[in-house]
């Protein structure tokens, strides 16, 4: 049985990260879009500038030493950080409550050319892959294309008892689908480069064969519409390289996991068509749940080893920023396809998890400080480079700044100190404005439309839920500071991330694990509310948001990773989704096959082991033979 197709090569130089790397034929391929950019940085250095000046007189009247300009240097930098995220998303918001998205009455597009839908996977649950795989085979072919689309699964997992399920999950279904010329599998014997070397070897063997490619996670879905929408796409605009969906998460148990849904789903809709509107050509990749054309791939994201032997050495970790720059370097646009939906994926089940995943991507957009000054990529790629950088480096950034704003009130006398009060709280009053307008209004946003209001639970029930999700995620946030800021020291001192499978499923905590990862957590902040107490009962009453999540950190882990919470806040009707009110097809049928594939385990377990055993066979006796005299 051939599990791979014939080879078709193609060839995928390694490109040049060096500064004296020369610019591809990029052009203009977006018109319009330059005043949108010197809107967003024009507002946010306005907004900016204000918020500094009132920084600066605050930290004036005891004299300006070196701790106030370090206070004010840091202020600077992470309130710009705010106000580009929120013009961003204000710019979002605009065009989404202008735009009615794809009308349900378009016309399936007719696509002509050959596309493969490339799933790699690492030590992960083979029934998740494989009922992925067969749900979106069996879209495809309800909708009478699956015979352009060669589905391949890409295997670089090391456990051989995974190993084997994959190998014989991807035979049966093979033979179940009759689909032998249209699922393959391929296991890498060196999983050299992880993903980004996996996805290169398939392209390297046979990518000469189809023009475009679907890149999917082990945790990803796509209707069948959504993917001829995106082939349409590409075969549309011949000058595109690149059109990233936006995931919606979907299938979340845990109540972290359902808060994660609820505002992934609500405010990422503002935020990805806001980052769509100045980005135009020069958008980016999330590293799934997008298609490439291959061609271009191939031609220019052969990605090389950073040189060295420090921390940023080595192959590039979040190959996906990068990818997208290169595309852009080499001609080709990059696109994102912001109000397309039937793009899915799955989120961590619990903080720690997210922690989990978190430190490997630290490293990898850390990494990126090591590219920003490769030559002849755009200065928005730059952009998108260093704002993966600054993800993770601004942790570490808003604890330093807490601790420097804690010295500068405990120098200013009884009256600096009352003067400063008001100026104080509208600048804490103009931060906090700009972190949750943009939650606002994606709020505002689904509740415009009556279907999806209903869907997630109607308008008190809507509004309930976002206010405990920003309760929520205000308790958390010094938390994730505080992992982001270890993350962030780790990497610079060396330490690798490795390459482990993800937790997907139930992530329930119990006491002894919490309190191994935030037992510390509880000491800072019980230590920090004593020393604000100490200082000034004001700087204590400002700091408690800071250091009340701090305190909370054990029982706040475990119980938002109960699986039976997050059912019993679904029963009471918050952080509900559309997608949960009228699942996609394609989810339910894949949730299906994972049941399925989970209910056959013993029978799986009783076939593997029947094969491991001696098979019996006969052996006559040897007869003494009869003398006849």
């Amino acid at each position: 049985m051939r599990v791979m197709p014939a080879p078709s090569p193609l060839a995928m130089p390694v490109q040049d990260l060096s500064p004296q790397a020369a610019r591809g034929p990029a052009g203009r391929l977006m018109a319009g879009v330059a005043w949108r950019r010197a809107v967003l940085l024009g507002a946010t250095g306005l907004l900016t500038a204000a918020a500094a000046v009132v920084m600066a007189r605050l930290l004036a009247p005891a004299g300006f030493k070196l701790v106030d300009a370090a206070t004010l240097a840091l202020f600077v930098a992470l309130f710009a950080w705010v106000a580009f995220a929120f013009v961003s998303a204000v710019a979002g918001f605009v065009l989404m409550w202008r735009d009615r998205g794809l009308e349900p009455w378009a016309p399936q597009p007719i696509v002509f050319t050959r596309t493969a839908l490339l799933m790699p996977t690492y030590n992960e649950d083979p029934g998740r892959i494989l009922a992925a795989v067969q749900a979106i085979y069996e879209d495809l072919s309800a909708k009478g294309v699956a015979e352009l689309y060669d589905l391949f699964v890409l295997s670089d997992t090391r456990d051989a008892a995974v190993a084997q399920a994959e190998v014989a999950g991807v035979m049966r279904l093979r033979l179940r689908l009759d689909a032998a010329d249209r699922i393959f599998y391929r296991r890498r014997p060196l999983n050299l480069d992880r993903k980004a070397g996996n996805i290169a070897d398939w392209v390297r063997r046979h990518g000469g064969a189809y023009e475009s490619m679907i890149i999917l996670d082990a945790d990803s879905l796509m209707g069948a519409d959504t993917i001829i929408r995106l082939t349409a796409a590409m075969e549309r605009e011949p000058k595109t390289g690149l059109i990233q969906t936006l995931p919606t998460i979907i299938g979340a148990q845990t109540l972290f996991a359902r808060i994660q849904q609820f505002a992934g789903r609500l405010y990422g809709p503002i935020i990805a068509m806001g980052q769509d509107w100045w980005s135009g050509a020069e958008g980016n990749y999330w590293g799934h749940n997008a298609i490439i054309r291959t061609r271009a791939f191939a031609a220019c994201a052969g990605l090389p080893h950073i040189d060295g032997d420090g921390p940023f050495a080595g192959h590039i970790m979040s190959h996906d920023f990068v990818e997208a720059a290169l595309l852009r370097r080499g001609g080709w646009a990059v696109r994102m396809a912001a109000s397309l939906g039937g793009s899915f994926e799955e989120t961590p089940p619990s903080l720690i998890d997210m922690a989990v995943r978190d430190r490997r991507w630290c490293q990898g957009n850390l990494q990126h400080s090591a590219i920003l000054n490769a030559g002849g990529l755009h200065w928005v790629s730059r952009l998108h480079l260093a704002r993966g950088v600054l993800a993770y480096l601004t942790a570490p950034l808003w604890l330093g700044f807490l601790v420097l704003g804690g010295m500068v009130w405990a120098e200013q006398t009884g009256a600096e100190a009352a003067a400063a009060r008001a100026p104080a709280a509208w600048l804490f009053a103009l931060t906090m404005g700009l972190l949750l307008t943009p939650k606002v209004l994606g709020a505002l946003a689904v509740a415009r439309g009556r279907l999806t209001r209903r869907a997630c639970g109607g308008t008190l029930r809507l509004t309930l839920g976002v206010l405990a999700e920003n309760l929520m995620s205000a308790l958390a946030a010094p938390v994730m500071m505080l992992m982001h800021s270890r993350a962030v020291l780790e990497v610079l001192r060396g330490r690798d991330a490795g390459w482990a499978a993800q937790q997907r499923d139930d992530g329930r905590l119990p006491f002894k694990a919490a309190w191994k990862r935030h037992g510390g957590h509880m000491a800072l902040g019980l230590a920090a509310a004593a020393g604000a107490w100490t200082l000034d009962p004001a700087f204590f009453a400002w700091a408690s948001p800071i250091t009340l999540g701090l305190v909370l950190a054990v029982p706040l882990s475990m119980l938002s990773s109960r699986a039976d919470l997050g059912a019993a806040f679904r029963r009471a009707g918050l952080f509900l989704t559309p997608e949960e009110a009228a699942p996609p097809e394609v989810a339910v049928r894949a949730a299906a096959l994972r049941a399925a594939y989970a209910a056959e385990a013993d029978t799986r377990d009783e076939i593997a082991r029947l094969m491991r055993a001696p098979v019996p066979f006969y052996a006559p006796a040897v007869q003494t033979p009869l003398v006849y005299a």
